[in-house]
């Protein structure tokens, strides 16, 4: 096997109305905190709360994924808010079946709706329209499950040359 370390990092696109709804949070927050100086103390709590409220959804709608592939092991970690790490799988790629873009072939028996087989589904995606993701099938902790990844075109490369019969790039349907 080759000695190499590939980290790639994607940034998962905000929602439509992420931005509108955090001002709208802060205004309401200003707003309860003021009548609750001004008229009755009984309107700080909400004010509080909501001061709360946005930085618990700041932290959870802001998510980033790191895509470490270090030898046979391909390690994905979730970043929330740019700030808390936590480690969501540790995968051993002599166990992958296979891994090849959401339309191929080789993953149609897994797609929602048509598929054969239903596999538990981990979405790490950027959510980018222009950015083809792809769909991996591969056993951890003695399961089967599907992840769709943003893989970028070295690593994808690297895993053709590990795993020549498992791995299927986008431009060959086969």
């Amino acid at each position: 096997m080759y000695d190499y370390r590939v980290v790639e990092q994607v940034i998962r696109k905000p929602k439509a109305m992420t931005g509108v709804l955090k001002k709208m949070m802060i205004f309401f927050a200003i707003f309860f905190i003021l009548l609750g100086i001004m008229i009755s103390q009984g309107f700080m709590l909400p004010g509080f709360l909501l001061v709360v409220l946005y930085f618990f959804y700041s932290v959870l709608s802001q998510k980033e994924y790191e895509y470490v592939l270090e030898g046979g092991t391909l390690t994905i970690d979730v970043i929330l808010g740019r700030r808390y790490r936590h480690t969501a799988h540790i995968l051993e790629l002599h166990t992958m079946e296979v891994t090849a873009p959401s339309g191929h072939s080789a993953v149609a028996k897994y797609r929602r709706g048509t598929g054969t087989e239903k596999l538990a589904k981990y979405d790490y995606t950027s959510y980018e329209e222009d950015t083809p993701y792809y769909t991996m099938i591969i056993m951890e902790n003695r399961q089967k499950i599907k992840l769709l990844l943003d893989l970028s075109q070295e690593m994808l490369e690297l895993l053709k040359r590990s795993y020549p019969d498992k791995v299927f790039f986008a431009e060959a349907a086969g």
